[in-house]
């Protein structure tokens, strides 16, 4: 408290007054006290990461209609990311339109459930994921739970994405059925692993040989070393993955049908977007454009 004080520029009990004031005209406990200092209460820690939300939105209001600077602070921008090389692309060239001496940038390429928490907690502005019609019941519960919207980018079928020499790879389009005998990729998504959180699409399939990692570099060395392969969106940005690699489309039969994988951006529902946000997913928006043409 007296730390938090100092911040401040205030007195401690002046702090300590305006929090009791505050609780008394909220009706909770925000903090509890304990024999060294306060920690939040349940309560408390979820009435304070709706406060932080609620800050940072007056500080974008701010800092786009009033000019505002916060001082030497450096502006933080955040993204969550399932494993898609368009999304370090486009966060690449947004950075490349910002003064980097002035901000503190992260992506974190993570697994599912966290790019919806990391999103929820703030400590991302922006999550990558994607939509189908196997997991969206469930996604969309989770983003309901943690006050989340979801925003269309793209909509794009199966592909199997594998090594340029793998036996199959110059194929017209490759079934399950002849990726049989090789070992299917997937990222690994921890203690919250779930087939919904899968990243890959067609993950309710069956697969005799499967494979988990947890970066995309790992995956692709994979690929060469196992003729392995995954399955994916087809969008794949060469200048970071390299050109060894092709992505070949699916071809579903009676007992493994296609799906369409709904590649979106989340974001706190409601909120806007710092000006560095729009920047990312105009540069997402461009190279999906590129993409399809």
């Amino acid at each position: 408290m007296n730390k938090a004080a100092e911040a401040l520029y205030i007195s401690q009990p002046a702090l300590t007054s305006a929090i009791k004031e505050l609780e008394r005209e909220c009706g909770l406990s925000v903090f509890l006290r304990i024999g060294k200092g306060v920690v939040p209460t349940a309560e408390g820690a979820e009435f304070l990461m709706s406060a932080r939300q609620v800050y940072q939105q007056y500080e974008l209001l701010q800092e786009k209609f009033c000019g505002f600077e916060r001082g030497n602070f450096k502006k933080k921008f955040g993204v969550s990311t399932q494993h898609y090389s368009f999304a370090v692309k486009a966060f690449v060239e947004m950075v490349k339109k910002f003064d980097i001496l002035q901000y503190e940038f992260a992506i974190r390429e993570t697994k599912t459930y966290e790019v919806i928490t990391d999103v929820g907690t703030l400590k991302s502005e922006i999550g990558i994921l994607y939509l189908s019609d196997f997991n969206r019941k469930i996604i969309t519960k989770l983003l309901h739970e943690q006050d989340l919207a979801f925003h269309p980018l793209i909509e794009c079928s199966a592909y199997v994405y594998m090594w340029r020499s793998h036996p199959l790879a110059g194929q017209s389009s490759v079934s399950l059925a002849q990726l049989a005998d090789y070992p299917c990729l997937s990222f690994e998504q921890g203690e919250n692993s779930s087939v919904y959180f899968a990243e890959e699409i067609l993950s309710e399939n069956e697969y005799q040989r499967i494979i988990k990692a947890n970066d995309r570099a790992t995956m692709l060395n994979l690929m060469v070393g196992l003729n392995g392969y995954t399955l994916c969106s087809g969008i794949i940005c060469e200048e970071l993955n390299g050109s060894d690699y092709v992505a070949v489309p699916f071809a579903a039969d009676d007992l493994n049908r296609n799906s369409v994988m709904e590649i979106g951006y989340i974001t706190k529902r409601d909120a806007m977007l710092s000006r560095i946000g729009e920047v990312y997913i105009e540069e997402i928006e461009k190279y999906l454009r590129e993409q399809i043409k």
